[in-house]
Formats: C-alpha cells, structure tokens, sequence
C-alpha cells in the first residue's frame, strides 16, 4: 500500500489528500507534525531529503516528493478518473494553469506567512537550511496574489473550471491556495463572484473535506 507523509494542519499535503480522494486510492498515513519540527528529525530526512511533506512512498519503498511529482505517478498507476487532462492539450492547459497557480497565488501566499509571522523566524523557506524573513516580500506578495485572483476570476467567468471543462489537479491547486490565504488575512474580494462561486463548488465536492 502506498504510504503518504502528511500534515494534516498544512496546506501543501492537503493536495495530495484531495487528489488520492478525487481518485479513490488507498494509502496508509504518517503524520508529521510541522509545529514539533518533526520534518527535520534525521528519520525522516531519509526519507525525504527536502525535510518537506507530503511525500509519498511506494510499495516498493520508493520515495516521491512534490506535489506534482506525486500527481504525476498517482494520475500515470490510476489513471481513472483522470484530473491531469485526457488530449494533448488538455494535459498542457492543466500544467500551465497549475504551473501559474503555484507561482502567482500559492508561492505569494508562502512569502506573506513566511516573511511575517514571528513563528516563521528564521524559517523563511521550506527545507533544511535555515533562512531569514524579509518583510518586504511579504509585502510583495501580497500585491502578487491580488493580481492572480483578478486572472482567476477572469477565467472563471468564462469556465467552469480553471484549466479545462473538468475538474483537475489545478483546481486542487486553487482550492488550497484560496483557504490557504485565510491563514494571511489575504482571502481574495466579495467583488470577484466568478472566483467564489466555483469555489463554493469546489469546496461542496466530498473529497474537498479530507
């Protein structure tokens, strides 16, 4: 059975949750508190290198990190229903949109909490090495994320979801990046209904509650 390191208070496996949900695979759980600064434990540094979750582990023990690397290998062995795109096409509009929703909205709402909460001092990126705060790219991306919800509900008004018609793996993406923000105060406006009325969907589907 594969086996999947997680946290259940953090955003980042909480997409690899979803996704294995959307897709009805079985796993076995080892959780690993971030708050107790387990990740860096020297047993689980075997594991994963990167000191990070989620990481998941096949049954021949082989251990995969990223949550894209993760989707990749879980979409490839069970490939129904598929949330990576069916053509061509739909394959690359699900990376490019996964792709900008890690960047523009995921990675700015990591440099708000991580370059000002006083719990993330000195811990300013994920890994093992140690590294500063600089209020100023909290401040950035801040500005960042605004920007993107106004792309993604430009989008959404003219999609049912973000990428293609059906629901896919950059939809998990948004959906965490969105309830991830609350976290900041940096939840997207009333103003923008497209964005939050397919966020009410998305939030409504069952595999959205793991």
């Amino acid at each position: 059975m594969l086996t999947l390191y997680d946290c259940q208070t953090a955003p980042s496996p909480r997409r690899a949750r979803i996704f294995m949900a959307e897709k009805g695979v079985d796993y076995k759980t080892v959780e690993i508190d971030l708050r107790k600064g387990e990740q860096m434990s020297p047993e689980f540094a075997k594991i994963n290198p990167r000191c990070a979750v989620p990481c998941l582990v096949t049954e021949d023990g082989q251990a995969i990190s990223e949550n894209l690397a993760i989707a990749s290998f879980v979409e490839a062995a069970y490939p129904n229903p598929p949330l990576m795109g069916v053509t061509a096409l739909e394959k690359a509009r699900v990376l490019e949109w996964n792709w900008r929703v890690e960047f523009e909205g995921l990675s700015a709402v990591a440099e708000i909490l991580r370059n000002s909460s006083p719990h993330m001092k000195g811990r300013a990126m994920t890994g093992p090495r140690n590294i500063e705060q600089l209020p100023e790219l909290a401040e950035r991306g801040r500005t960042r994320l605004m920007h993107f919800y106004e792309d993604m509900n430009a989008q959404f008004a003219k999609s049912p979801n973000l990428a293609i018609d059906d629901y896919s793996f950059a939809d998990i993406t948004a959906l965490v990046t969105i309830d991830f923000s609350k976290w900041v105060k940096a939840s997207p406006d009333e103003s923008l209904t497209a964005l939050w009325a397919w966020h009410a969907k998305a939030s409504a589907r069952p595999a959205s509650a793991v």
